[in-house]
């Protein structure tokens, strides 16, 4: 009898009884007065995604969102393998310790990076080949797994397969078409007290479809960049890098306003926020710190580039550069200079070429391969 309590309670344990409850997408509160979401709206918040994209452990996809669920599905859910290797559950093993199961950047280990993890929830992504506000190609996801982000706790997953890194996108996709779905459902009842419960097809109308739209024609907006200006001797090189100087410190460019004149990271502006930090910074320290309260990470600074390090977190190949003038760092302060929909650009190509090869002068890189 002496026994008795220890065999109980390992027998509980090989029973279950102590596993962890099912994991669940965290409802996107951020920036909202807790008051402004009493039970019963989160409830129908809750019910209304549940509805329309399943849970973390068993996801679903509305009708016409051109997702693999099949795909999704080696992404999604608890992370576990058979016994000839194949794998599941990718993200919650790789990525939801930064990014937390929901995809909102606050995972176990966010509170202690500089920059924090990406918080997928409002569909908007930094690095992207792609113009204006469009969304990213697949590829630009794919290229950010394989090569991480140099300066950040991302790592590169390059080691692992095609499809496992194509269900990571679908992950992401996922999350974030979620996301954005939420956004909008929680305008709707804290914004526009609209009526309980919701009608799940009105929001497909209003809001799922017209995200997924936006990702299939993403393609569009591909940023197709020219030849760069000719660097193949050590004159017309030494033409393009002064040309890119000037540039670099005019009001046309305006780089040298945050990274400073040599290129350092020494700017004279230097409050520098990102989309989801901003929200953070109220107009009085009071203000702030009233904020603070209503998110789950503390406020973070943004710091410019120094290029005289010779790393850059969007990709290290001349066009990477090219892509985050043209097309700016979307989310950040890092405007686009290139031409989008209705506006002929601040810049030329061949004026952002000249950037491009200032900019890799700054640490003597090579040119390299341009694709």
């Amino acid at each position: 009898m002496r026994h008795r309590g220890p065999l109980v309670l390992l027998l509980s344990l090989a029973a279950g009884c102590w596993s962890s409850p099912a994991p669940q997408f965290e409802l996107n509160t951020e920036g909202h007065d807790p008051a402004s979401l009493p039970m019963a709206k989160r409830k129908a918040v809750q019910e209304t995604l549940t509805r329309l994209f399943g849970t973390p452990d068993a996801p679903s996809l509305p009708a016409g969102t051109p997702l693999d669920l099949t795909l999704h599905r080696i992404g999604a859910g608890p992370a576990g393998a058979d016994a000839a290797g194949n794998q599941w559950g990718l993200f919650r093993r790789h990525c939801a310790g930064c990014h937390g199961v929901s995809g909102d950047g606050a995972g176990p280990a966010a509170a202690a990076l500089d920059p924090y993890p990406r918080d997928f929830r409002d569909g908007v992504f930094k690095f992207t080949s792609t113009a204006g506000g469009a969304k990213p190609l697949r590829a630009d996801l794919l290229r950010t797994l394989r090569q991480g982000v140099h300066g950040t706790a991302m790592p590169s997953f390059q080691k692992l397969t095609d499809r496992q890194l194509e269900a990571l996108v679908a992950c992401v996709q996922y999350l974030a078409i979620r996301g954005e779905t939420e956004l909008y459902v929680i305008q709707q009842v804290v914004d526009d007290d609209a009526p309980l419960p919701l009608d799940a097809s009105e929001v497909i109308d209003a809001i799922v479809s017209p995200t997924v739209r936006s990702w299939k024609e993403a393609g569009a907006a591909r940023i197709v960049a020219p030849q760069p200006v000719p660097t193949a001797t050590p004159g017309t090189r030494s033409a393009s890098i002064a040309r890119g100087r000037t540039l670099f410190n005019s009001s046309a460019a305006q780089c040298a306003k945050c990274h400073g004149s040599a290129g350092d990271g020494h700017g004279q502006q230097t409050e520098l926020y990102d989309r989801w930090n901003q929200r953070k910074v109220g107009a009085t320290p009071e203000e702030s710190r009233r904020l603070a309260s209503r998110f789950r990470l503390p406020v973070e600074r943004l710091h410019a580039r120094d290029f005289t390090l010779g790393a850059f977190r969007g990709g290290d190949r001349p066009i990477d550069q090219y892509w985050r003038i043209d097309a700016g760092i979307k989310g950040t302060p890092m405007p686009a200079s290139g031409p989008a929909a209705g506006s002929p650009g601040a810049l030329k190509p061949n004026q952002i070429w000249d950037l491009v090869h200032f900019v890799r002068s700054l640490k003597g890189a090579g040119d390299g391969a341009m694709h």
